[in-house]
C-alpha cells in the first residue's frame, strides 16, 4: 500500500481533500473489495470502535452501506431513528449529539438537510464525523464510490472526459463529483435546463452544456442525475414530458459518447424519465457496481479515519 498518510480527522467534502488523499482512499478501497467477496465478510480493524449513524433524511442506500460497512470492519454500531428521538420534543442538534458523545463513540456518520451540518459538529464534538449528504452541498463518499468505479473501469481516474446530466442545481452529488474530477485533472461537463445548471457551475471549473447531444459527446463516463421530486426540482421544467425529451438518455443519444463510454447514477432511478431502461439495463450500465463499491470505499473511509490511527498505512493493511 502506499506510505502516504491520511491526516483528516474528518470526511467532510471532496473540496478539502488533496488527490493524495483520493488515490489512498481508493488504494484502501480496493483492498476491501476483496474482503466483501470472502464467506466471512469480515476483517477486526474496527474491533472495539463505535460508529453512530445520525441520519436525518430517508436513505436506503447510504445509510445500509454504512451499516454494512461499519459491521464488516467490526465495529459497533448504532442507528439513530430523528423520527423517535428527542428531537421531536424540541431538543437541539448540538444537544442530541452531545447526548451521543457521551457514549463515547468514535465516529459519528451524518446525514442531513442542512448544507454544514457536519462541519458545526467539528466545533464541538469530539468524534470524527463522516458527511454522508448535507443539503445541496456536497456527498463525497458518494463521489469517492463513483471514482472507484470509473477506476475499475477504466484502469485510471485521470485523463478522462465525464459528463453529469440532469438536476445540477439539487445535486450534492453533483458538486462532489465536480470537485473530484477537476483535483484528478479530467474534463468536466454539466448538462439541463438553464433552470437547473446555474452560473456558480461555470465557476467550479464544469463547461455548462444546455443541449444533451453537444455535453456527452466524445465522453467516457456520463453521469445521469435524479430529477428530485421532494426538492421541488419539478417547478423549474414545464413539465416531466418536456424533461424526458430533452435530457433522457437514449441508445441513439449514448452513439455520441465514447464507444468504451460507461453510463452511471447514484440512485434511484426514474426510469425511463431520466434514462431508457433499455440502456439502464445494458452492459454499458455499471449503476449497480456503483452500490457494490460503496460498501468498499465506506469502509476504507472508516478505517482511515480510526482504524489505522497512530500507525502507519503500510504496518496495518486493512485486510488482515
Amino acid at each position: 500500500m502506499s506510505k502516504y498518510q491520511f491526516k483528516k480527522n474528518h470526511l467532510l467534502g471532496i473540496e478539502n481533500l488533496d488527490p493524495e488523499d483520493i488515490d489512498l482512499i481508493l488504494e484502501t478501497a480496493e483492498s476491501f473489495v476483496e474482503v466483501s467477496t470472502r464467506n466471512i465478510k469480515k476483517v477486526p480493524a474496527l474491533k472495539g470502535k463505535t460508529v453512530v449513524n445520525l441520519f436525518f433524511e430517508n436513505s436506503t442506500r447510504t445509510r445500509s452501506s454504512f451499516e454494512i460497512a461499519a459491521k464488516r470492519l467490526s465495529a459497533d454500531l448504532i442507528n439513530f431513528n430523528s423520527s423517535v428521538s428527542s428531537l421531536k420534543k424540541g431538543e437541539s442538534l448540538k444537544d442530541t449529539v452531545l447526548t451521543l458523545e457521551a457514549m463515547n463513540p468514535n465516529i459519528i456518520v451524518i446525514r442531513h438537510s442542512a448544507s454544514g451540518s457536519p462541519y458545526y459538529l467539528t466545533t464541538f464534538a469530539k468524534s470524527s464525523i463522516v458527511n454522508a449528504g448535507d443539503g445541496f452541498h456536497e456527498h463525497p463518499t458518494q463521489a469517492l464510490l463513483d471514482a472507484l468505479t470509473i477506476k475499475q473501469v477504466f484502469g485510471t481516474i485521470r485523463g478522462l472526459k465525464i459528463t453529469i446530466v440532469g438536476d445540477i442545481l439539487h445535486s450534492r452529488v453533483a458538486r462532489s463529483n465536480i470537485f473530484l474530477h477537476k483535483k484528478m485533472g479530467n474534463d468536466v461537463s454539466v448538462v439541463g435546463p438553464p433552470s437547473l445548471v446555474p452560473e456558480e457551475f461555470e465557476k467550479m471549473g464544469a463547461k455548462v452544456h444546455y443541449n444533451l447531444k453537444n455535453g456527452i459527446k466524445n465522453s467516457d463516463i456520463i453521469m445521469m442525475l435524479r430529477v428530485q421530486g421532494e426538492r421541488g426540482a419539478g417547478r423549474y421544467f414545464p413539465s416531466v414530458r418536456e424533461y424526458r425529451n430533452y435530457f433522457a438518455i437514449t441508445k441513439e443519444l449514448a452513439s455520441y459518447a465514447k464507444k468504451s463510454f460507461i453510463l452511471m447514477h447514484p440512485g434511484p432511478i426514474n426510469r425511463d424519465v431520466e434514462i431508457d431502461t433499455s440502456l439502464a439495463d445494458s452492459d454499458k450500465s455499471v449503476i449497480l457496481q456503483q452500490v457494490t463499491n460503496g460498501i468498499a470505499v465506506r469502509m476504507a473511509v472508516l478505517f482511515l479515519l480510526k482504524g489505522a490511527m497512530n500507525e502507519s498505512v503500510d504496518q496495518k493493511r486493512p485486510g488482515n
